[in-house]
């Protein structure tokens, strides 16, 4: 590892102006020769993004500049929603490898295989540890790309968000070096020295038992779960649960899939969390939001501001145990904007849980129209999810 340390500063600002801001985010982390800027502004200040990203990336002379824009942006135990900012995190990183990549819908339907993304893309697998990504939401097949992404650097932790923005507009903005995109994807190959440790707390808790998939309609409806009618599994599980927590489930169903389907038991963290779509009585099935297979283990799940509070601690108190003195350098904080005040009540929920488990780490991220982030091995676009990417070095 190289005896050089990294060294890293952050800035989150609200201003109407976004040269006031700028300049206030630049004053606060001028200290630091960057090597890699991530930036996040507000759409409030679309008309200048341009502008705004030429100037970060000149002023602080990274060689790499990756970002988007978001409806709130978040920053060191705090999140700003619907108003005015951006954050900064300027890094020094040495014995980093960073690969910048630009990702269009084109490179979607024309790479066919792994070796096509990484031949396009022009970065071998020997040099990448970890993928932190942004995507326009709307110009792009981001179920695909992704899937494309994740088979062509396998078993690589893959994180990041959908940008935010003008929800009536459908349109937001990614950011790469000197360059806006309102189309497409970014992307960071992270290697040489750093790895991103990721942390994806999907907000809900397991109810019931975990179950098999007996039976599946062609349509996609899951017709038996250990070869009882869905529905009725359905019902029962509900029955079972207490008065105070039958009230919280309703409307507040989900299904989790499992990610693995090799392990002795199954518990929070274990599932890819998927919608509970409908349900059609008369043939006892089932509709989830994702393609089920006969032989999957199934849980029902559910999901509420209580939910979501305490997943998000206990999977930040497992990560601080896995991290032991190996404390991370710097997070990107991805959290839907369907959380925040809406879900809990309250502002700053996620990063100040955050700033509790792990301390004055900088932090950076936005409010994002999904999530990107791993269950198991495999990344995966979610809702309703934080997700947390925390900049380590090797060991």
């Amino acid at each position: 590892m190289d005896e050089l340390k990294a060294a890293v500063r952050s800035a989150t600002v609200i201003d109407d102006h976004w040269e006031m801001a700028l300049q206030q985010a630049l004053a606060q982390t001028r200290d630091i020769v960057a090597d890699l800027v991530v930036l996040f502004a507000h759409n409030a200040y679309a008309e200048h993004f341009p502008e705004l990203v030429r100037r970060v990336r000149q002023e602080t002379g990274a060689g790499v500049l990756i970002g988007c824009s978001g409806q709130g942006i978040i920053g060191t135990g705090q999140e700003i929603e619907d108003v005015p900012a951006l954050s900064l995190l300027v890094l020094s990183l040495p014995g980093a490898v960073l690969k910048p990549a630009h990702f269009t819908q084109q490179m979607v339907e024309t790479c066919a295989h792994p070796q096509a993304w990484r031949d396009q893309l022009d970065i071998p697998l020997d040099d990448v540890n970890a993928w932190l990504v942004f995507a326009d939401p709307f110009h792009m097949d981001c179920e695909r790309w992704l899937d494309g992404l994740a088979r062509a650097y396998i078993d690589l932790p893959m994180l990041g968000g959908m940008a935010s923005g003008d929800t009536e507009e459908q349109r937001t903005y990614v950011f790469l070096n000197d360059e806006v995109f309102d189309e497409g994807a970014v992307g960071l190959a992270l290697g040489g020295s750093y790895t991103l440790l990721p942390l994806v707390s999907q907000g809900c808790e397991p109810i019931g038992e975990p179950w098999t998939i007996t039976g599946v309609h062609d349509n996609g409806l899951i017709r038996t779960i250990s070869n009882r009618p869905a529905y009725d599994l359905l019902v029962d599980t509900f029955q079972c649960l207490s008065l105070d927590v039958q009230f919280r489930a309703q409307r507040n169903l989900l299904v989790g899939l499992a990610a693995d389907e090799y392990r002795d038991s199954f518990g929070r963290g274990s599932f890819l969390i998927r919608p509970l779509l409908g349900v059609d009585r008369r043939q006892g099935a089932i509709a989830i939001g994702a393609l089920p297979r006969v032989g999957q283990t199934i849980q029902f799940q559910m999901r509420d501001a209580a939910t979501a509070d305490l997943d998000l601690r206990e999977l930040l108190e497992q990560t601080n145990a896995r991290l032991g003195t190996n404390r991370p350098i710097a997070g990107v904080l991805c959290t839907c904007n369907g959380r925040g005040t809406s879900m809990f009540g309250l502002p700053h929920h996620d990063a100040n849980i955050v700033a509790e488990e792990l301390g004055d780490l900088p932090l950076t991220g936005l409010f994002c129209n999904g999530e990107i982030g791993p269950v198991g091995k495999r990344p995966f676009l979610h809702g309703f999810t934080a997700s947390l990417a925390l900049l380590i070095q090797r060991q």
